[in-house]
């Protein structure tokens, strides 16, 4: 699938989970702190969410943010996935997400995590209620935790954040950065 099927694929969960649901846009929208017009352009696929953003709707909808992932390519070991079988998601402002984890439904899922020159998390704090670790693999993860000053991480350097860790992260570099995430 390229961007723009797997943004319509994104577009078209969303709007399906929020009317099964019963959840009105403006009530969704309320409750994630964006706009009627903006959760509507991202369910009619014309915008990308955020990070925070997606997020935010997850917790709202009450389902992990796994659960956007598209459908699994057929893989020929359950507990392998190889590049070409791998879930991908793709948010605004540059960050793509890369589902390494084989299933869903286990105690922990990993992800790629690729960030442009420039890109965030967004500007609102994420409250995510798994606990997440990460180790950087490539460039330079600026991470903000709270309204503590942000801290820099470079390749080899790893964190843990606990469940309900109000936080955004972003690469403030010229250069792409590769973070692998762990989520319980």
């Amino acid at each position: 699938m390229n961007q723009q099927e797997e943004t319509a694929a994104l577009a078209s969960l969303i709007q399906d989970l929020r009317k099964h649901k019963n959840y009105t846009l403006k009530q969704l929208a309320d409750q994630i702190g964006r706009s009627v017009g903006f959760l509507s352009q991202v369910e009619r696929g014309l915008s990308r969410p955020t990070v925070a953003d997606l997020t935010a709707i997850s917790e709202a909808l009450a389902v992990p943010t796994t659960y956007f992932y598209n459908e699994p390519k057929p893989r020929q070991l359950p507990w392998v996935t190889r590049p070409d079988e791998r879930r991908t998601l793709y948010y605004a402002n540059g960050i793509t997400d890369i589902l390494l984890s084989p299933k869903m439904t286990a105690s922990f899922a990993m992800l790629e995590t690729l960030l442009e020159p420039g890109a965030t998390s967004g500007e609102r704090h994420l409250s995510d209620s798994s606990e997440q670790g990460g180790y950087v693999l490539d460039g330079e993860l600026t991470l903000w935790l709270g309204d503590d000053e942000p801290v820099s991480l470079n390749a080899g350097d790893s964190f843990q954040l606990d469940s309900h860790t109000r936080c955004r992260y972003g690469n403030r570099t010229q250069q792409p950065t590769r973070v692998l995430w762990v989520y319980t």
